[in-house]
């Protein structure tokens, strides 16, 4: 397995040219959250790559007008010197309400986000502000999918991935309970289960 690296580039395309040039000919596709966009664009760039695809936690949607400025806003503070304080106000809009007070979770959320530092999500934030709306390039996608969601996800909704799976045909949706949308923290042996079944099952 290998894991894309998603610190270069300052728009979607770039990302997905940057891990496209260190991919293999061609591979299964897993997006987690800004991921899922960098797939959208990697299908665009390199479809015949792509031999299957997995979105968790996702949108084919471009961003709203509250969500470029609620954005905006968070690197504004984080450039201001108050970086540690904005990943932590993200946690309400992370993860399930059960899991909003878990001391672990909360520093997984805070050590991710200082690895990739203020720079580095600025620079994530505006490539996910300029995305393009995949919603037209669903009907394209052939190959076997699988999308995933948290029960309570917030940021990227249900009814979202619903969207995304009734456009691609023949794909699987999954729906988590007890986790909102950082699903891959909160119920990694679920998710996990989701994914080895999507890329086990014979979809001939």
């Amino acid at each position: 397995m290998q894991v894309a690296n998603t610190l270069s580039g300052e728009t979607m395309a770039e990302m997905a040219r940057a891990i496209l040039a260190d991919a293999p000919p061609t591979f299964a596709l897993i997006g987690f959250s800004m991921g899922g966009y960098i797939s959208f664009e990697i299908l665009r760039q390199a479809r015949e790559r792509v031999t299957s695809l997995a979105l968790i936690d996702t949108s084919a949607r471009p961003d709203t007008d509250d969500q470029t400025a609620n954005r905006r806003a968070s690197v504004a503070r984080a450039r201001d010197g108050d970086y540690a304080a904005v990943l932590d106000s993200l946690v309400p809009l992370l993860f399930h309400p059960d899991h909003r007070q878990d001391p672990a979770l909360i520093a997984a959320n805070r050590r991710m986000g200082l690895a990739v530092g203020v720079e580095g999500f600025a620079r994530q934030q505006e490539a996910v502000i300029s995305r393009p709306d995949s919603r037209p390039d669903l009907a394209a996608i052939r190959v076997p999918a699988v999308v995933i969601v948290g029960d309570r996800d917030t940021l990227t909704p249900p009814d979202r991935s619903l969207e995304m799976a009734k456009g691609i045909a023949g794909a699987r949706l999954e729906i988590i309970p007890g986790c909102g949308h950082a699903s891959t923290l909160e119920r990694p042996e679920r998710v996990n289960q989701a994914l080895e079944e999507w890329i086990t099952q014979d979809w001939s």
